[in-house]
């Protein structure tokens, strides 16, 4: 039957089977179900933030309204097929230092977004106490809350605040939502509440049972039936403790690829999320307690193919629900300026978008527990599939088909599809954009189409970010769009829907030109009473939200080659945005003392490419401008300033640089001078640093540790690991010369050893599938370059790093398929002090002093 409004959508989701009555419970084997049908509780989403602290704020900056923000947020949640919402509180904007909760702005913004969910049949789970102040990541306001007041630790422990908590959690929970007439409590939406946002504990056991018990009190005394679940992924060794406080379940959080590398990072991190291992499980199921997870990201990992197998991981650890942290608003995310190591917004980053809506369908497809073994076996499973080298996650069942990238993977029964979504090239959809778009069948004949405007990153988005700073940018452009569907065949018509779009091409042999917006598609023949104002699932057809165009000037992303081999052609890549959607782009190209003007081509999208043909490329140095003309206008990069480089007045003629070397000479992997800030530490220290040699242009980088193995406050139980670890990511460096590698015979390492006596140090190599292939040498306290044979690397344990929280996970990777090493597959290098040792040794303070890694 189909709804022709937005109310009529509402009573009917509430109706079916989401009554006011409608709760959750746990059962005796910690796992959470409807109480009305028994049925697992399962459910996938997001945080979001809108309502509280930076995001809110930028809105009034930027003369956003909060609310209509939300109204479009939430429809995207559910084009991305998002059923779960999470949140923290900001306690500290919407109560008073009593506790006593305070409605205003703040929680007027969080109770509208609650009934949008709603609307949508998105459910939520809670945590009313963040403890955070409301500034990052600027400087915190003044604010009234009892946070403010007493800081996140002594909340925990002083009795002031321990009222004030008890006293907020009561009001919080018993204030009535003006929008839904209903109590928080009472909400059948709400599946669950979290008291707090990762509490740290540091008291005795019986004392943190005694704290958590009045903050269950405090909720459970309102009448409220929802199941309270607890962090316990933060100081784990009280596991015990919290569960004996009666909380029903345990919230945990991953961040495989640590937090704030401030850039992108490398290679592939598949091996970070192949298990997600709950040291003290046992504990829970003792409890029959429930789990789920309430952040998760690959912070500073630009692409898509990383979430599908973490959901995978979870669903192998019996976690029933997660959300994702965090989306950007779209108004927001041009600047990613609320959380810069992490990015993640429909319009913005499409691709990791749709790899969030492949995890909700592994959440809903897949059962809690079962395990479909180790990386790379692990990388396909129930119709799922997931590629690091073609950046690709996949959704292949016999009605749905979602895909992150281009792929050429066959749809498993083409005839049965009724829901596509992806990016790129398929075989039953062929797109030239760079925005997501979504197809859906209405009925047979009858499709609805989705085309999100092109979008191009032309910035860092994880480093240092402002609202003045814009990272990415948005062009509505008209691309070409082919569709080869069974129910469609070659002959439809394509009729605009959403307000404001006139585009309506003419359809020859299933192709068009697309202009972003939304479209019902008709096959020939077939007479159809869809009207623009029809409700289909949880949307109305003619809604569509994206941002404005913002391309205001010419943008060129592109990424030089640091190194290349002589007598080899050079392949140059380049995106290319521009207000002129017709512009030409060249390379200058100069060696010796001859040039060439390369045309480069248009692919798709905004990708222009090239190849440098092999007589240009000698030993020495190939130095190249690239040119983006426009009419009569040209524009020079690097320089990114109009005019060419031989004018008299262009006075910023620094060119792309590139190394050529020939195939008898060393390939550099590590230079301490260069590479010392992209190291990826196992924790920070102090005491490592960058000196200069007594070489001219030559730095050697000292690490110093004082204790191989310190405690972790939040794992007192956990295992005594003695290693420390720097690794640097390869691609960068070597992408241009893999073809180079396979003749190499020899590593070689410029070190020394810090301490009087010698050093046992592991030099190893990581390649793409996460196998590392080592040997441990001893270095004297004399600068000295080591040799190391390829043919004695052998297979070692490869350390995940970054490291991961929370610090329970595995440190160690090992691939028990590793066989011997292929050089032209690797993709970074692990240093590590440890293996080797005595341990008599372990306890010491230790240094060492790297200058430079080389294979020749």
């Amino acid at each position: 039957m189909r709804l022709v409004s937005f109310f009529c959508l509402f009573v009917c989701l509430h109706l079916n089977g989401q009554s006011a009555l409608r709760n959750v419970i746990v059962d005796n084997q910690g796992v959470m179900r409807w109480e009305d049908s028994k049925s697992e509780v399962k459910g996938f989403g997001v945080n979001y933030t809108v309502p509280f602290a930076h995001a809110y704020r930028s809105a009034k900056k930027l003369g956003i309204d909060p609310l209509k923000a939300i109204d479009e947020d939430v429809y995207h949640f559910s084009r991305l097929g998002f059923d779960l919402y999470r949140v923290h509180v900001w306690d500290t904007e919407i109560s008073d230092t009593l506790g006593n909760l305070i409605f205003n702005e703040h929680l007027n913004a969080f109770d509208y977004l609650l009934k949008k969910l709603a609307d949508r049949n998105i459910n939520y789970v809670i945590t009313p106490i963040a403890f955070w102040g409301n500034g990052w990541p600027e400087p915190d306001e003044p604010t009234p809350g009892f946070s403010a007041k007493y800081g996140k630790d002594n909340c925990l422990t002083d009795p002031g605040a321990i009222k004030a908590q008890e006293r907020y959690l009561f009001q919080f929970m018993n204030h009535i939502n003006p929008y839904t007439g209903l109590a928080y409590k009472d909400d059948p939406r709400l599946v669950a509440i979290e008291i707090s946002n990762e509490p740290h504990h540091r008291e005795a056991p019986e004392k943190v049972t005694a704290f958590i018990r009045r903050m269950v009190e405090a909720v459970k005394k309102t009448g409220c039936k929802k199941p309270v679940f607890y962090n316990i992924s933060h100081s784990v060794h009280l596991a015990d403790a919290y569960f004996k406080a009666g909380i029903q379940g345990g919230t945990f959080q991953w961040y495989p690829t640590g937090l704030g590398y401030q850039q992108e990072l490398s290679g592939n991190l598949l091996p970070n999320v192949d298990d997600y291992h709950i040291t003290f499980d046992a504990t829970i199921k003792q409890y029959k307690g429930a789990k789920l997870v309430y952040e998760f990201d690959a912070a500073d990992v630009g692409k898509s193919y990383m979430y599908p197998a973490m959901a995978r991981s979870f669903r192998e650890a019996g976690i029933q629900i997660a959300t994702h942290f965090a989306y950007d608003p779209q108004f927001l995310a041009f600047a990613n300026t609320e959380y810069n190591t992490h990015y993640m917004n429909l319009a913005y980053t499409p691709h990791k978008a749709l790899s969030l809506k492949i995890c909700s369908e592994i959440f809903h497809r897949i059962p809690m527990n079962k395990d479909y073994g180790a990386y790379p076996e692990n990388s396909r499973f129930e119709g799922f599939s997931i590629d690091y080298a073609q950046d690709l996650a996949v959704l292949n069942v016999e009605d749905k088909y979602f895909h992150t990238n281009t792929t050429a993977m066959l749809p498993q029964n083409p005839s049965k599809l009724a829901h596509l979504a992806g990016i790129g090239q398929s075989p039953v959809v062929q797109y030239d954009g760079t925005g997501a778009y979504f197809l859906d069948k209405l009925e047979s004949g009858v499709w609805r189409l989705e085309v999100m405007p092109d979008v191009l990153i032309t910035q860092n988005p994880y480093g240092r970010n402002s609202l003045a700073k814009k990272i990415a940018v948005i062009r509505w452009n008209q691309n070409r769009m082919e569709i080869k569907l069974d129910d469609l065949g070659p002959d439809f018509t394509l009729k605009p829907l959403n307000t404001g779009n006139t585009h309506q091409p003419t359809v020859v042999n299933g192709q068009f030109m697309v202009a972003p917006g939304a479209y019902l598609l008709v096959k020939s023949g077939v007479k159809t009473t869809w009207k623009a104002t029809d409700v289909w699932q949880n949307i109305r057809l003619n809604e569509f939200h994206a941002p404005a165009a913002s391309v205001d000037k010419t943008h060129l992303v592109h990424q030089q080659a640091a190194m290349t081999v002589a007598d080899a052609p050079l392949h140059i890549e380049a995106q290319v945005i521009s207000p002129d959607p017709s512009v030409v782009v060249q390379l200058q190209v100069t060696s010796g003392s001859s040039w060439k003007l390369i045309n480069m081509e248009r692919k798709s999208g905004f990708n222009y490419v090239a190849e440098i043909p092999r007589e240009q490329l000698t030993p020495g140095f190939l130095t190249y401008f690239i040119y983006v003309k426009s009419g009569d206008q040209t524009q020079t990069f690097p320089a990114g300033k109009p005019g060419l480089p031989y004018d008299w007045d262009f006075y910023d003629r620094t060119p792309y640089r590139v190394r050529v070397i020939g195939k008898t000479q060393p390939v550099y992997l590590f230079d301490a001078q260069e590479d010392w800030d992209e190291l990826s530490l196992t924790r920070w220290s102090g005491d490592s640093k960058l000196l200069p040699t007594d070489q001219l242009n030559e730095s050697e980088f000292q690490i110093k540790i004082n204790q191989l193995f310190q405690p972790d406050n939040e794992n007192l139980n956990g295992a005594v690991v003695h290693d420390y670890t720097v690794k640097h990511y390869l691609n960068a460096k070597i992408n241009h010369l893999r073809g180079q590698l396979s003749g190499k015979q020899t590593l070689v390492i410029k070190a020394r050893s810090l301490d009087a006596g010698p050093k046992p140090v592991q030099i190893a190599l990581v390649t793409k599938d996460g196998s590392a292939y080592g040997k441990t040498i001893e270095l004297s306290p004399e600068m000295k370059e080591y040799e190391i044979s390829i043919k004695d690397l052998v297979p070692v344990k490869t350390v995940t790093m970054p490291r991961p929280y929370p610090t329970f996970l595995p440190y160690f990777f090992a691939n028990d398929n590793a066989g011997s090493i292929k050089l032209e597959d690797i993709e970074g290098l692990q240093i590590s002090i440890g293996p080797g040792l005595l341990e008599a040794k372990l306890a010491e303070q230790h240094g060492v002093g790297v200058v430079k890694i080389w294979i020749k």
